[in-house]
């Protein structure tokens, strides 16, 4: 007679660190397990879950990375597939791509029934591109951030950044090509602002440090009454005025030249954003920027901070924690800033009703928002 086995869906888990439990105890029982008590009662031993966790995490995020790449997850959008008929939709060999497909089913992003294989939910709603929220396009981002993510012990050991990026010296085709990349999540953000946030009786606004301009001429789209200003050093600004252009909005969007660390940010706007600018300064620096864009508000101007902002404890939101290794590897100062040294900042540029939003925006970054008020002059408008 045959046995039918019922098999655990953690049982490798279980499996192994079993293994690792006989393997300290010389294959010997466990005496803290005793039923009769005759054994005296010892600490528990520590097991390697979360250490097991962790790596497991890492090999089904670049599964997760892989598939992405090759745009499974959009092969995948009208129904399930076997995997000869994946492989000849993504140009790839059937054979080797059966393991990648496991590899996604056992990360959640994949089912698998008779050999077939189909998108979650999940990844249906988020991996498959040209969807309005598809995370999709982020893959050329997510993988180099993962790459500089490798050099984190040899930064700190050497205190050199070993991906250092200084826009100033970096080369025009470098700059285009990173600013292009991280432009997607610019784009996601912006689409998300302008739906929370009400910009209709808003005439002039200025994105400082607007890199590639996607931020501004994403709500100048949303808004047609609007007229944006995007301001980003004189090494970048070339490259933007061709996004821009590219983009249709050069009759909506202009671009000016300016180290607003260093001086004034040129012009008098209504509505101010600083979109992952302040993460990557100095504290002292990111002082600067703020009582410069203070000066460039109307009384009663809006601004808008998105990036990365620390809770007090340091340690969540897991975002702003985890972009602190890639400020490492990437800058001599900046980091995830806590929401008080924010808030402090803005204080002492003269905003008021400064209010953080309860949750991340939906960007691919996990970005956090602050809103603050230049403050109003007797009499003034708030706008």
């Amino acid at each position: 007679m045959r046995v039918r086995r019922w098999v655990d869906p953690e049982s490798p888990l279980r499996y192994n660190a079993g293994r690792a439990a006989c393997a300290r105890q010389g294959g010997a029982l466990d005496p803290t397990n005793d039923p009769f008590g005759s054994a005296p009662m010892e600490p528990p031993v520590p097991r390697p879950d979360t250490i097991d966790a962790l790596r497991w995490g890492a090999d089904a995020a670049f599964a997760m990375l892989a598939g992405m790449q090759l745009d499974l997850f959009t092969a995948l959008e009208s129904g399930a597939q076997t995997p000869p008929q994946l492989a000849a939709t993504v140009g790839v060999g059937a054979d080797r791509l059966r393991l990648l497909l496991y590899a996604l089913v056992a990360a959640g992003l994949l089912t698998e029934q008779d050999g077939r294989f189909a998108n979650t939910p999940e990844a249906q709603h988020f991996l498959v591109q040209g969807t309005p929220r598809s995370l999709g396009p982020l893959h050329r981002h997510l993988a180099a951030q993962w790459a500089l993510k490798l050099h984190t012990a040899t930064s700190l050991q050497t205190g050199v950044p070993q991906a250092h990026l200084d826009f100033t010296q970096a080369s025009p085709e470098a700059l285009e090509a990173f600013l292009r990349r991280i432009n997607v999540s610019t784009v996601a953000a912006a689409q998300e602002v302008a739906a929370r946030y009400d910009f209709a009786a808003t005439r002039t606004l200025v994105d400082v440090g607007g890199g590639a301009g996607g931020m501004a001429v994403t709500l100048a789209q949303a808004y047609p009454q609007l007229r944006a200003t995007v301001v980003d050093l004189p090494s970048v600004t070339p490259i933007t005025a061709k996004l821009v252009a590219e983009a249709g909005a050069t009759d909506r969007v202009t671009v000016r030249a300016a180290d607003v660390v260093r001086g004034p940010v040129p012009g008098t706007y209504e509505v101010a954003i600083v979109r992952e600018l302040l993460q990557v300064l100095s504290a002292d620096e990111a002082q600067q920027v703020l009582q410069h864009v203070g000066a460039a508000l109307m009384p009663g101007g809006r601004l808008f901070i998105i990036g990365q902002i620390l809770d007090e404890t340091q340690t969540t939101p897991r975002e702003a924690v985890g972009f602190n290794l890639i400020f490492l590897n990437t800058f001599y100062a900046g980091e995830s800033y806590t929401e008080s040294a924010h808030r402090a900042w803005l204080q002492a540029a003269g905003f008021v009703n400064v209010v953080r939003a309860p949750c991340v925006l939906q960007d691919g970054f996990g970005s956090g928002l602050i809103i603050a008020h230049k403050r109003e002059e007797p009499g003034g408008r708030r706008t």
